[in-house]
């Protein structure tokens, strides 16, 4: 991914920089002599303007159209699929992603589809699980910039370190992570099963004490649920660390009655502070389930968007924390990566199948998917980070 995304001072990100300036959607920039809005096009996409109207300007759509048909003409003459993160913005999920949802959901469609070219609209590390779970596919990235402050928190040699300190202790491993941190780990998990997958592991082990990395406030929040004693690493996602609980209390005295969910990568007290707090996945179960009249979603502002499209009879308050690796993903470098394939993800084999084992080794755990929630009233336990 490169040196410039490693970019840490005292466990603070730091040089955050922002691509998109003009609201929830960049107006693509694409010359009309490339990709004119005609009436061919206006008929193949009219339809579909519907999914974006809030969040689109009808002026504009004549400038997002062309780019949309053009994806959408080119993945059926490829054979080539797009699986867009639930932190896209609302043209890329509504309109060209093949499949939505978390990062390993995404992963796991992709094992299932009969295509040879996926397109990660997403950041690296999820190209890289892409790559790892389907190697007979070719996986593509719009943006090789497209990286994240956690992931870089954490190499492989830091897992291999962590293990000469601390033997027999297994390592559980977030999947937001690179390749060469899964093939050092014993098991991955996500934000949904990461409470069962500790559980499961030591009793595997048949220890009481895991390393759990590198995401330290999902750690600190997932040794709340559990008396198995976990032990962190001092990495956090950039978006969900600068949510406070004092946001919470402002938000909530702007909107009585609110309901607010949170992402498990927030720090412990915003979860105290919070309705309900799960993966994405169960945050977006939540509003389509209960159907809240007024709700806040704590975690990058961009899934409001696409829930709020599912669900257009629920008011969302925006706390909008941008990741600006997410935003790094655009029409514009979709397009020119499926008509160019161009950014390659490939994983060395020997790497790719000792990281396939830490995830299917994941994947194979059965749980009960309330495990993924979040108790928001349990107290904070002490947990060592290393």
């Amino acid at each position: 991914m490169g040196k410039e995304l490693i970019n840490w001072e005292n466990g603070r990100w730091i040089g955050q920089t922002l691509e998109v300036e003009n609201g929830v959607c960049a107006v693509p920039d694409v010359p009309a002599e490339e990709l004119p809005y005609t009436d061919e096009v206006k008929a193949a996409t009219d339809h579909l303007y519907a999914e974006v109207a809030d969040f689109i300007p009808k002026f504009e759509w004549p400038a997002y159209a062309p780019l949309v048909h053009a994806i959408n003409t080119l993945k059926k003459e490829k054979k080539a699929v797009i699986l867009a993160h639930n932190y896209m913005t609302p043209d890329i999920f509504g309109l060209i992603g093949d499949y939505t949802g978390d990062s390993l959901g995404l992963a796991i469609e992709a094992t299932k589809t009969d295509a040879d070219i996926i397109i990660q609209g997403g950041v690296h590390f999820m190209a890289e699980t892409s790559k790892i779970l389907c190697p007979d596919k070719r996986v593509f990235i719009p943006s090789m910039r497209a990286g994240c402050s956690l992931a870089s928190s954490i190499t492989g040699e830091d897992i291999k370190l962590i293990k000469q300190r601390y033997p027999g202790i297994p390592v559980v491993t977030y999947v937001n992570t690179s390749a060469d941190v899964k093939a050092e780990s014993d098991i991955c998990c996500t934000s949904s099963n990461a409470v069962a997958i500790v559980e499961h592991i030591c009793a595997e082990w048949g220890v009481d004490k895991v390393i759990m990395l590198p995401d330290e406030f999902l750690a600190k929040n997932v040794a709340k649920q559990t008396k198995i004693e976990v032990i962190a690493w001092h990495g956090r996602c950039e978006v969900h660390a600068r949510f406070s609980a004092q946001d919470i209390k402002d938000m909530r005295a702007a909107h009585p009655g609110v309901t607010v969910l949170a992402h498990p990568e927030c720090p412990p007290e915003v979860v105290a502070e919070s309705d309900f707090t799960g993966s994405t996945k169960a945050m977006s179960d939540y509003v389509s389930d209960n159907k809240p009249k007024n709700v806040i979603l704590l975690t990058e502002c961009s899934m409001s968007d696409n829930v709020a499209m599912e669900n257009p009879t629920v008011d969302f308050v925006r706390p909008c924390n941008l990741c600006p690796h997410m935003k790094r993903i655009t029409l514009e470098n979709i397009y020119e990566c499926l008509r160019d394939e161009t950014n390659e993800v490939l994983v060395p084999e020997e790497m790719r199948v000792r990281a396939h084992k830490a995830v299917m080794d994941m994947i194979n755990v059965k749980f009960d998917p309330v495990k993924g929630h979040f108790d928001p009233s349990l107290p904070e336990v002490d947990v060592k980070v290393i």
